[in-house]
């Protein structure tokens, strides 16, 4: 049986408000991770992206927005390994990364939330929790502490089995997991999808606070208006291809961007 979620705590005005910016412009010049002109699709001869840029800078949030179709999963998938990139290039930290192997971008540092099937739902919290950690298993207390930190309700749900919570609770333990492995840049695969508006809000405040532990973050977002309000980068993609790039908070009042897409893709007002 499904447990229910609990009401979670109205954010205030200024949680959520538009993200300051935390970065000078020299140091954005240095990104930690680059995707450069990637062209990448699922079957042979068939792109579904075609010439795609993302930069990541440390300890930012850059958020990918655009209308159903536009190729904004795709594209943290070829990022993370899992859709082969047929040109272009992704560079971490100076090193080239791409097309490489999903276990060797974990070891590296690299996670990924993907926006289904994101827990094993026959474990318990804490087996799905150890999963995270199968790299470095000496490290589960430690990492185990940690997590439990940032989500007091996995340790409340520690012997629950993952397939009898909640959908928000599934999204904590999904983040928790991959975040047992200590990663220093995040893939975040639509983490408000299926959620209760209230429930999206929770989420989106854990994101901001797993990003102010030291974490760079890549969201691909639905609820393009409250991904912007949080993000220091954003990126809109339309039918494979970069269309707008800027701050969140330029893109949030770029009146082309508001018509074009926050009209049709915002959730929150």
């Amino acid at each position: 049986m499904t447990t229910e979620d609990p009401t979670p705590q109205e954010p205030t005005e200024k949680a959520k408000g538009e993200a300051p910016a935390k970065q000078s412009e020299e140091r954005r010049a240095e990104p930690i991770l680059v995707a450069e002109e990637i062209v990448a699709g699922y079957l042979p001869e068939i792109n579904v992206l075609n010439g795609c840029n993302v930069e990541l800078a440390r300890n930012e949030i850059a958020g990918i927005i655009g209308p159903n179709g536009a190729g904004k999963s795709t594209l943290v998938k070829a990022m993370f390994g899992l859709v082969p990139i047929r040109s272009g290039s992704v560079r971490f930290r100076g090193d080239d990364i791409t097309n490489a192997m999903a276990h060797t971008l974990v070891a590296k540092g690299i996670g990924y939330v993907p926006q289904r099937d994101n827990v094993f739902p026959t474990l318990t919290v804490e087996e799905n929790l150890r999963m995270g950690t199968f790299l470095k298993p000496k490290e589960f207390e430690r990492r185990y502490e940690w997590v439990v930190g940032l989500f007091p309700r996995l340790e409340e749900r520690r012997k629950q089995r993952a397939g009898s919570m909640s959908g928000g609770e599934r999204q904590m333990l999904a983040m928790g997991r991959v975040l047992m492995a200590e990663p220093e840049v995040l893939f975040l695969d639509e983490p408000s999808a299926g959620l209760s508006p209230a429930f999206q809000d929770q989420v989106f405040e854990q994101i901001k606070t797993i990003n102010e532990t030291g974490v760079s973050i890549i969201m691909v977002e639905q609820n393009a208006r409250r991904c912007l309000q949080i993000c220091d980068h954003g990126f809109v993609l339309d039918q494979g291809r970069n269309a707008h790039a800027g701050t969140g908070r330029e893109l949030l009042h770029d009146q082309k961007v508001i018509e074009t897409y926050l009209g049709t893709l915002a959730k929150v007002a």
